[in-house]
């Protein structure tokens, strides 16, 4: 059995990047994901301007090393990238002894489906071939 997710939306905000003390890059993004909204008779529900109404929802995406610094360099708000990785739960105790758990994707790939951002270092997302470019 195989632990795979593969989503595709919208990054939410500009991805944030740190290393641990042992010098992993850790790079984490939001990231939308949208469908049509139904009614209980299957039908795609529409606004009055005859607009689909969507449910959407929020996934927190992470990467690691060279993964991270693509997106980290390349990636920015509102683009729309493919995330191909895994589902990771997580529990902890917070300071006020509540148990708490949360849900990630760890990202094994991340494939641009519009162009990246411009970056100083290589113009990389200046010729349209570039737009989809698995990292």
């Amino acid at each position: 059995m195989q632990n795979l997710v593969i989503l595709a939306g919208n990054v939410g905000a500009t991805p944030e990047a740190r290393t641990t003390q042992g010098g992993t890059r850790i790079t984490h993004f939001s990231l939308a994901t949208s469908r049509p909204k139904r009614d209980s008779t299957g039908k795609i529900l529409r606004d009055d301007n005859n607009r689909r109404i969507e449910d959407t929802e929020w996934h927190r995406i992470t990467c690691f090393n060279g993964v991270g610094k693509t997106v980290e360099q390349y990636v920015d708000k509102g683009m729309k990238v493919m995330v191909r990785g895994r589902i990771h739960y997580t529990r902890w105790t917070d300071s006020e002894n509540i148990e708490r758990y949360g849900v990630e994707i760890i990202a094994d790939e991340v494939t641009f489906l519009t162009r990246a951002k411009s970056n100083d270092n290589g113009g990389h997302g200046q010729d349209p071939e570039d737009d989809e470019i698995p990292f």
